[in-house]
């Protein structure tokens, strides 16, 4: 294979990496944000944290997955993106480390001021990944402030607060009423229980706020960024963000009739067409540039030696499947349902 070719595969897998990893992390992360308003005592806490304990760890992976794409295949991007994007990166790392140990040291001690510090120290880093990372790719849907300043020089005239856009901060609440929603539709898959309810009534709330969210992205992303202009000229990719709202109101009627894994699998859907959209508009763009279009880092650009990729092609066909069978392995593990009487919570 050609560079040029091994470097397109390996956008396509970045883009894969990256949405699977949403579309898994999304429901733990939201069953994070719903946890302090559905679980009302130490049992209900429990059954919570078993729902997401013995798989938040294998969904992470496809973040850490993620980056060492990134930097293996696309040097130059992984360079230029945690240099220009280093404080809402590392404001995402250490809320996926407060979540983390929300999760963990929870109930390490009675007192109730201990757990009651953990529990929300849970639900604020499950609620800002998603708020971040919403922001994150809008962003990079819409371009940053990058110009080039000789070749392969790239100079970022943005800031935290420069990212905090009305569309970047649109993209961020999207991001989180649709974990909120996955999250909710995931409770009920694996629970039973007052837990279930709660979480259904708040994650209906949640539906209408993403259905209605995703519609203005969609307007705001044609009208104010050239993320769709290829999508006119090839009108069969329209078929991506059309899937995605199609998808996402399937979710009502599955709800409404308690099929929660259908709802679950109709938001996860939501989640993977939206983020194909994203990446297929930026195609074969890594880094847009908002400033100027002749700015942005372009594939040709970021990507590794042909050796490299290469390499790193063989790696992925080995290793990929072997994370897959894993994760497939540990759902059926932990497939049963958790009931108030057998909820162990995670250990």
């Amino acid at each position: 294979m050609s560079h040029e070719t091994l470097a397109i595969i390996w956008f396509i897998l970045w883009g894969v990496i990256w949405a699977v990893y949403f579309m898994l992390d999304a429901y733990g992360l939201g069953t994070g944000i719903l946890f302090p308003f559905v679980a009302k005592n130490d049992t209900e806490q429990k059954q919570l944290q078993e729902t997401i304990g013995p798989f938040w760890g294998g969904n992470e992976v496809w973040l850490i997955l993620a980056g060492g794409a990134t930097f293996a295949a696309f040097p130059l991007t992984y360079a230029l993106m945690f240099s220009f994007l280093y404080t809402p990166l590392m404001i995402i790392l250490f809320a996926l480390f407060f979540r983390a140990a929300g999760l963990e040291f929870m109930h390490k001690h009675d007192t109730e001021r201990w757990k009651k510090a953990w529990k929300w120290a849970f639900f604020g880093g499950s609620l800002i990944v998603p708020l971040f990372f919403g922001v994150a790719f809008a962003n990079l849907f819409d371009g940053l402030l990058i110009r080039q300043t000789g070749k392969l020089d790239y100079v970022y005239e943005g800031s935290l607060f420069s990212l905090l856009t009305s569309y970047g901060l649109l993209g961020g609440l999207l991001f989180v009423s649709l974990f909120i929603v996955s999250g909710a539709t995931w409770i009920g898959v694996k629970n039973e229980g007052k837990v279930v309810d709660r979480s259904i009534k708040i994650g209906n709330i949640a539906w209408v706020i993403s259905l209605i969210l995703l519609l203005i992205f969609y307007v705001a992303t044609n009208n104010k960024t050239p993320l769709l202009d290829k999508f006119a000229d090839y009108p069969i990719l329209y078929v991506l963000p059309l899937l995605s709202v199609v998808f996402l109101a399937l979710v009502k009627p599955f709800l409404n009739k308690r099929k929660f894994g259908a709802a679950f699998g109709m938001v996860t859907a939501t989640i993977g067409t939206f983020m194909a959209t994203g990446f297929v508009g930026m195609f074969p763009n890594m880094l847009p540039s908002k400033i100027d279009a002749s700015f942005g880092v372009s594939l040709t650009d970021a990507a590794g030696s042909e050796l490299n990729l290469k390499i790193m092609f063989i790696v992925a066909i080995i290793f990929v499947p072997i994370v897959l069978i894993y994760q497939f392995a540990m759902y059926r593990v932990f497939r049963k349902k958790i009931t108030p009487d057998n909820a162990t919570g995670y250990e």
